[in-house]
C-alpha cells in the first residue's frame, strides 16, 4: 500500500518537525499504527526545526548525568570544565526571562523531563555534540562552557531533522507529504480524525487521536502585523515557509483555549540582506549572535540597548525585536580587533553583510545608512565611559561596564580602538510565535470550558504558556522533544482505550 492509501490510523501526527516526529516515534513505541501528514514537500520537510542550530538546554547535576546524552571522552573530562546545570537553575532562567508568566506547570514537565527525554532520542539514535565553537571560550588553555549549555544536535537542526526521518523511515512510520491538514472532525465532542487536502482534493482520514504540531504562525504576514503589531509584516523569517498558523486555527475552531504570548515571538538579530524565508543550504548562519562583545547603533549613530546585560543566550531572542523597532528596522554591530577572535562561526559565511576598515573614520563612512558623524561622536563617548579597570572575562557576567551613560553596558565593555575595525548589518529574523493553545502536562488540547477535548493533543511551537516576552536559549527543540513524547504517548494510551 503507498503512503497515499492510507486513510486511517491509531494516532495521525500533523507535521513532520522535531517534535512531531517525537510524538510518532513515542505513539509507535506504544503499540499504535501511525500517520504523519506533512504539507511541504519531502526537499523541504522537517519545519523550523531544519533551520535551528540545534541547541538543547537540560538538567545535569554531573559528569554521569551529562553522559546520559552526550558522550564525554575521558580527555575531554580531565580537560574541558563542563560545569553543571541543575533543575533550580532552569526554573531560574525560565522564570526570570519570561518575567515569571511561564506556566509553572508546563515548566515543571519541560525541566523535569528534560534530560530523560534527550536520553531516550538517543537511545533512538539521534546523536549529539558539544558546542564548542558557540558556548565555550579557551581560559586558561582549558575550554570552559558557560550559559548553562554544553551541547547541540549533531549536525544543528538539519541533522537532528535528517535523524528523525530516517529513524521514523526505519520504524515503518509513514509520511505523507505535501498534504496538508484542513480541519479537525469530531464526534460528540471528541476528535476522531481530520480532513487532508494533497493535489487539490480533500479526504478524510480518520483516527482515534490526533497530535497537532505544525508550528506557529511566524511564516504568516498578516497574522504577524495582525498579532504582533506593525512592522512585523516586514521581518525576516528565519526558518520554514509553511507555518502559516494553520494548526493553531484548525484547534481554535474546534474550541481549544488560547493560551500564551500571542503578540511575543521569537526574534533574533538576522542579517540583513538575508532572503525572505531561510536558506536551506546557510541555515541557521544568518543570525550575528556574537553582539554581547560588540557595539549596536542605529540609523542616528546612536547605541540602543546594553548589549552586555546577558549572556547572549538569554537577550537574543529578545533584541530581534529591538532592532525592528529602530529606524529603517535595522542596525550594525560593530567590533574591533581586540574581541574578533571571539566571534561566533556565523560571522565567518560568505552571505554576510560585512565591513571592514583601518580607522574609525573610514569605518563610519561604510556604515550604509548610518549618520557618520553622530557614530563618532558615539564611540568617542563610550570609549570614555569603559570601566577598564574591571578585568574582562568572556566566560563570565565580568562586570566590565561602562559609566555615565545614558544606555549602559553591563559586562564585556571594551573599548573601539584597536584596528582592523569590523560592523556587521542585521534586520530582526523571527523564529517562532509565542501564541498557541492550552494543553496540559499530558500534552492534552484544553476546550474553553477548561476540560480536555477527548483526541486531541499538541506540542512543539504550538503550546502557548511556556514563553513570553524572551525565551532561554536552547530550550524550543527540548520542549518540542518533551512535549511530542508525551502527546504521542498519550494519544497512544487514548487509542487503547476506545
Amino acid at each position: 500500500m503507498q503512503v497515499k492509501d492510507v486513510t486511517e490510523a491509531d494516532v495521525v501526527i500533523v507535521g513532520a518537525g522535531n517534535a512531531a516526529l517525537c510524538a510518532a516515534m513515542a505513539a509507535h513505541e506504544s503499540g499504535a499504527t501511525v500517520l504523519v501528514l506533512e504539507r511541504a514537500p519531502e526537499a523541504e520537510a522537517g519545519g523550523n526545526s531544519f533551520f535551528t542550530a540545534g541547541a538543547t538546554r537540560f538538567v545535569f547535576n554531573d559528569i554521569a548525568e551529562l553522559r546520559e546524552v552526550l558522550d564525554v571522552s575521558e580527555e575531554e573530562e580531565r580537560t574541558v570544565d563542563f560545569g553543571v546545570y541543575t533543575a533550580e537553575n532552569f526554573f531560574d532562567d525560565m522564570g526570570r526571562v519570561t518575567q515569571y508568566r511561564c506556566d509553572p506547570d508546563l515548566t515543571e514537565t519541560l525541566v523535569g523531563h528534560s534530560r530523560s527525554t534527550l536520553a531516550w532520542m538517543k537511545g533512538k539514535g539521534v546523536k549529539f555534540e558539544p558546542m564548542y565553537g558557540r558556548q565555550a571560550h579557551k581560559v586558561n588553555g582549558r575550554f570552559k562552557f558557560f550559559g548553562g549549555q554544553v551541547c547541540a544536535f549533531w549536525g544543528g537542526g538539519a541533522g537532528l531533522v535528517e535523524s528523525e526521518h530516517r529513524i521514523a523511515k526505519a520504524l515503518g512510520i509513514p509520511i505523507r507529504y505535501e498534504t496538508a491538514a484542513v480541519s479537525l472532525v469530531q464526534e460528540a465532542g471528541r476528535v476522531v480524525g481530520l480532513v487532508a487536502e494533497s493535489g487539490g482534493r480533500q479526504s478524510t482520514i480518520r483516527a482515534k487521536a490526533v497530535v497537532l504540531a505544525a508550528g506557529g504562525f511566524e511564516s504568516n504576514a498578516e497574522m504577524r502585523a495582525r498579532y504582533l503589531g506593525p512592522n512585523w509584516d516586514l521581518a525576516k523569517v528565519r526558518g520554514t515557509r509553511f507555518n502559516m498558523g494553520d494548526g493553531i486555527n484548525m484547534a481554535l475552531r474546534a474550541g481549544a483555549m488560547p493560551c500564551g504570548h500571542w503578540s511575543g515571538a521569537h526574534a533574533v538579530g538576522w542579517d540583513m540582506n538575508a532572503p525572505t524565508f531561510g536558506d536551506r543550504v546557510v541555515g541557521d548562519g544568518f543570525q550575528k549572535h556574537s553582539y554581547p562583545f560588540s557595539i549596536m547603533v542605529n540609523a542616528d549613530g546612536e547605541r540602543f540597548v546594553d548589549e552586555g546585560a546577558d549572556f547572549r543566550n538569554f537577550t537574543y531572542a529578545k533584541y530581534g525585536l529591538v532592532v525592528l523597532q529602530q529606524p529603517g528596522l535595522f542596525s550594525w554591530q560593530v567590533y574591533d580587533a581586540k574581541v574578533t577572535p571571539l566571534l561566533r562561526d556565523e560571522y565567518r559565511i560568505k552571505q554576510v553583510t560585512r565591513v571592514e576598515a583601518n580607522t574609525l573614520e573610514e569605518l563610519a563612512h561604510k556604515l550604509e545608512g548610518v549618520n557618520a558623524k553622530a557614530f563618532l561622536r558615539t564611540v568617542e563617548a563610550f570609549n570614555a565611559a569603559v570601566r577598564q579597570d574591571i578585568p574582562f572575562n568572556s566566560v563570565i557576567k565580568d562586570g566590565r561596564c561602562t559609566e555615565g551613560l545614558p544606555v549602559p553596558k553591563s559586562n564585556w565593555a571594551n573599548t573601539i580602538d584597536t584596528p582592523p575595525f569590523q560592523a556587521y548589518a542585521v534586520t530582526c529574523g523571527i523564529t517562532f510565535t509565542f501564541g498557541g493553545i492550552k494543553v496540559s502536562p499530558q500534552a492534552a488540547v484544553q476546550s474553553v470550558a477548561g476540560a480536555p477535548i477527548p483526541g486531541l493533543y499538541a506540542a512543539g511551537e504550538m503550546v502557548g504558556g511556556l514563553f513570553y516576552f524572551n525565551y532561554p536559549s536552547g530550550t524550543g527543540l527540548v520542549s518540542g522533544a518533551v512535549f511530542g513524547r508525551i502527546a504521542g504517548a498519550e494519544a497512544a494510551r487514548h487509542a487503547r482505550s476506545l
